[in-house]
């Protein structure tokens, strides 16, 4: 793992943040061992941060933080191992592939589409492109199982989590759990949130369709602006502040896209700094991106990245 500061120093933080990015399957192997290493570091355990922020791969492991797993528990389940509750979506989730289904022949968002082609400026280029994918077929079953058996209730968990997703509408980004944000159902906003264009049907809440936040923010970590936290601990699977330069050409492409999703999250990590918040960034290094490959949601790799997360050493930069 590598490491980068930002902000002034803040040794005993009033109130912390945790910021759980989108990353896929391997990100969320990835996340689930750099917070087990990073446990003594943190100004408290994970799960009692005063507020978590969840994208896509990282609403998951939000979710499990809020309704209590265990790192032994939330180990078991990346190695397909879970028992009790956790024991039936687990040998679901041991039948998804690496790839998705074949999708609908038809675009995922018609008003997406049209607001992108008609109004530019307010639709970046990115969550404009996510609206002509074709509308997916796959069915998050393992994700909710998942999460019903972690939070069988029908409301929010007890302290504040904001799981962030996409309108597929409009395009605008969503905070389940924030003040003002429509209400849903854990489960539903998870699934939301981890809702891939072109490879899972959208998920509906409230008469909208939403997909996975992460194609409007890898971290969301911008969310965060305004807010009270001192002290935010960013997890970004998608990100690499200490990249590697693989020579194959579809690894080289991949690592492109890093470093411009590099680039936006440290602008935004440098806005936050600018309020006074300390932001620590932890992200994959080169020996987490070798286990990675181009392919986060491959389920093939999972126990390889949790093993290389859990047993490397952090490393540590300011900036």
């Amino acid at each position: 793992m590598a490491t980068v500061t930002f902000g002034p120093s803040c040794a005993a933080p009033a109130r912390f943040g945790l910021v759980l990015g989108s990353g896929g399957v391997l990100g969320a192997a990835w996340m689930t061992g750099a917070l087990i290493r990073l446990a003594d570091r943190l100004p408290r355990p994970a799960a009692d941060a005063d507020l978590i922020v969840g994208t896509s791969a990282g609403s998951v492991i939000a979710a499990a933080l809020r309704c209590g797993a265990s790192h032994q528990e939330m180990v078991a389940w990346q190695y397909g191992e879970a028992v009790g509750g956790l024991a039936g979506p687990a040998a679901l989730a041991a039948q998804e592939g690496p790839f998705p289904p074949l999708p609908h022949l038809r675009l995922g968002s018609l008003p997406l589409a049209r607001a992108a082609l008609f109004q530019p400026l307010r639709v970046p280029p990115w969550v404009g492109a996510s609206a002509f994918l074709p509308s997916g077929r796959g069915q998050h079953t393992a994700l909710r199982a998942l999460v019903t058996a972690l939070h069988p209730g029908s409301g929010w968990v007890g302290r504040p989590t904001w799981i962030a997703a996409m309108d597929y509408g409009s395009g605008e980004r969503v905070l389940f759990g924030a003040h003002g944000a429509p209400r849903a159902p854990l489960p539903d906003a998870v699934v939301a949130s981890c809702s891939i264009p072109g490879w899972y049907a959208p998920a509906a809440i409230g008469g909208r369709r939403y997909v996975d936040g992460g194609v409007r923010s890898a971290t969301s970590l911008d969310a965060l602006r305004g807010t009270d936290v001192q002290q935010v601990w960013v997890l970004a699977p998608m990100a690499s502040t200490e990249p590697d330069h693989p020579l194959q050409p579809h690894l080289r492409l991949e690592r492109r896209i890093r470093q411009l999703l590099t680039l936006i999250l440290v602008h935004q990590a440098r806005t936050l700094a600018a309020e006074g918040k300390q932001v620590i960034v932890v992200t994959p290094g080169p020996q987490e991106l070798a286990a990675m490959g181009a392919n986060l949601m491959d389920p093939r790799r999972r126990q390889d990245v949790l093993e290389v997360a859990l047993g490397t050493p952090p490393l540590s930069a300011a900036a």
